[in-house]
């Protein structure tokens, strides 16, 4: 079997696999790029939501924007909504805002294949792919997602995961907010409608583990927003997702000679309370693509010193989230009712949270 070997291959083209592969591809270096799905984005398996500090690293976002957003309404329980003023941030379409990715990785020279997984990852650093291929990069960059197979090849797996369910409906009034539903059945998680021009994304996030609750709980919640007429009466687009909240992964390996780093969700760059993970993924797959060049071009350090820059900007936050998260999820335990409210006191309702 012929083996290929590009400088860099790229496992996944969401947001973080497009920065990685557009940024390597962009510094002269050989780049593949792979993604299992016929095209980049789709189907969408998340709410939307990007805070405007993300225009630093993608000028373009506007292109892909649908709404702005003014303002956050916390719904704990059944009590009257917290409002969380000048909360800004850009309700995107997901799918076009990864393709445009992706294509900027294509124009950079990168290049893209699609309908193409992941079969297995040999240790001394073969991917074998669902297309009869074998390639052997000098570095492999796994932007797979929370399930990363290049992750679990170099024994970094996210064991702590949210599962989520969301369907889409019309609005019947324009909406400037997104707005979070704290409630003691959505263990581990949260509910939300995020506006999106005539249309809203209608969803529930919990626990791994309680999954099999996810249908009833969004019908519930959807039916509530419908009879209180903020939404119509028909749903489509159910979609969902696994989305990690464990904290951050160490996100440098290797295999035989190839050289391995993790980027976005398969690095567990995720913020473990709110399960905001766009922003990161952006700004780590940038920081991979330019890793793996300066690597290649000699810097022995590079890869050291990408692990180091993804502490320096992600531990400090993800850190006290996790342990917000922890402090939560134990207010379970004894069978009582716990205060949910720890949620929302600075933390659902900072925007900060929702940027890493």
């Amino acid at each position: 079997m012929k083996i290929e070997t590009p400088d860099v291959l790229v496992v996944g083209l969401g947001p973080a696999g497009g920065r990685a592969a557009a940024v390597a591809a962009a510094a002269n270096l050989d780049v593949v790029a792979i993604e299992r799905r016929s095209q980049a984005g789709s189907p969408i398996q998340c709410a939307e939501f990007v805070p405007t500090m993300i225009e630093r690293d993608v000028p373009k976002v506007r292109c892909v924007t649908q709404q702005m957003v003014a303002r956050m309404l916390t719904f704990v329980e059944d009590e009257k909504p917290e409002e969380t003023p000048d909360f800004r941030g850009y309700m995107i379409d997901r799918a076009a805002f990864d393709r445009m990715l992706a294509e900027e990785a294509a124009l950079a020279g990168a290049c893209c294949r699609y309908g193409i997984s992941v079969l297995r990852i040999d240790k001394d650093g073969t991917v074998h792919t669902s297309d009869g291929g074998a390639l052997r990069p000098r570095i492999l960059i796994g932007a797979d997602g929370p399930r990363s197979r290049v992750g679990a090849a170099i024994g970094q797996v996210n064991r702590a995961l949210v599962d989520t369910r969301q369907v889409t409906a019309p609005l019947v009034l324009p909406h400037d907010a997104t707005d979070i539903f704290l409630n003691a059945d959505y263990r581990g998680g949260y509910g939300w409608l995020f506006p999106k021009g005539a249309v809203a994304n209608i969803g529930v996030g919990v626990e791994i583990g309680l999954r099999h609750r996810l249908k009833p709980m969004l019908a519930a919640l959807f039916d509530r927003l419908a009879s209180s007429r903020r939404i119509g009466a028909t749903a489509y687009g159910l979609t969902g997702g696994a989305i990690p909240v464990g904290g951050r992964l160490r996100a440098v390996g290797a295999l035989g000679e190839s050289a391995v780093l993790l980027a976005g969700d398969a690095a567990g760059l995720t913020n473990p309370v709110t399960g905001a993970g766009i922003a990161s993924a952006v700004q780590s797959g940038a920081l991979a693509g330019r890793a793996a060049a300066d690597r290649l071009g000699g810097r022995t350090r590079a890869l050291d010193e990408y692990e180091e820059e993804l502490g320096d900007i992600f531990d400090a936050a993800l850190g006290r989230a996790a342990r917000r998260r922890q402090e939560v999820l134990a207010s379970y335990e004894g069978g009582g009712r716990p205060d949910v409210r720890a949620l929302s006191d600075g933390w659902i309702g900072s925007p900060h949270y929702w940027a890493a």
